[in-house]
């Protein structure tokens, strides 16, 4: 497929980065395949992490096509160009054609995103995620690799205000090894695995950020931060839920 609009935004994000002084680290990038198809699953902080995930695929000079809620293509400005960068829209009413298009799309050798958290965790730990990635890469025959991410949650987050012009932040990008479901594998004891090893890979990746102020809310709580406990972020997500549901019914 035609890539014209995809280069472009690469080249203005990494342009923001160095206005910004940005202290983007990437570890593991071998582990990014040079041709085939691949998913690579990311934890989810950050609105940008389509930004910063999609950057460790680039020493190995590929493209990630994400997979991202529909709400997103319908929006007039970040739909078109989610549509011209080849994403995949996820129905989460009727997922199965979203699907099928990612396990197409890796059989043709592309390398698919997927935040398997499906929403950004506001306790900054790895929420409970779905099976799909799993499947999907079992179901192309293509490796599974974990990315997290880490400081991009300074820049803009859920519940926070965006602070984008924010200079000199660190933001960790680790990529693991890849792991090859099969379809004899059972998807659920895979995937409890994978968020093992996120939460392990992120984990590391806290402990090791430079410079961590005392009790600063992008911090997650158990590691002295006042970021919301994963019991109290659960319960935020299912206000929010219930709030949109509520909306929907009195239109």
């Amino acid at each position: 497929m035609a890539d014209i609009v995809y280069p472009p935004v690469i080249w203005t994000a990494l342009t923001a980065f160095r206005a910004l002084d940005l202290r983007v680290h990437v570890d593991g990038a071998e582990h990014i395949p040079r041709t085939g198809g691949a998913v690579l699953v990311s934890n989810h902080v950050s609105y940008l992490d389509f930004i910063f995930a999609g950057y460790a695929a680039r020493p190995a000079r590929r493209l990630v096509r994400f997979m991202a809620k529909k709400e997103v293509f319908d929006h007039r400005i970040s739909g078109p160009l989610m549509r011209a960068m080849h994403h995949i829209p996820v129905d989460r009413s009727a997922g199965a054609g979203a699907y099928d298009n990612a396990v197409q799309a890796l059989r043709d050798g592309e390398i698919i995103g997927v935040f398997a958290e499906a929403t950004i965790s506001r306790s900054f730990t790895i929420k409970e995620i779905k099976t799909g990635a799993v499947r999907m890469a079992a179901a192309a025959g293509v490796p599974l690799i974990p990315v997290t991410l880490w400081g991009s949650q300074r820049l803009w987050t859920k519940g926070r205000p965006r602070n984008l012009l924010q200079r000199h932040v660190p933001v960790s990008i680790h990529v693991g090894p890849p792991a090859y479901p099969s379809l004899h594998d059972d998807p659920a004891v895979l995937t409890y695995d994978l968020r093992a090893r996120l939460s392990t890979m992120l984990d590391r990746a806290q402990r090791a950020y430079p410079d961590i102020p005392p009790s600063v809310w992008w911090q997650p709580a158990h590691l002295g931060g006042i970021a919301p406990t994963p019991e109290e972020a659960d319960a935020m997500d299912d206000a929010e839920a219930e709030a949109r549901r509520e909306r929907r019914q009195n239109r």
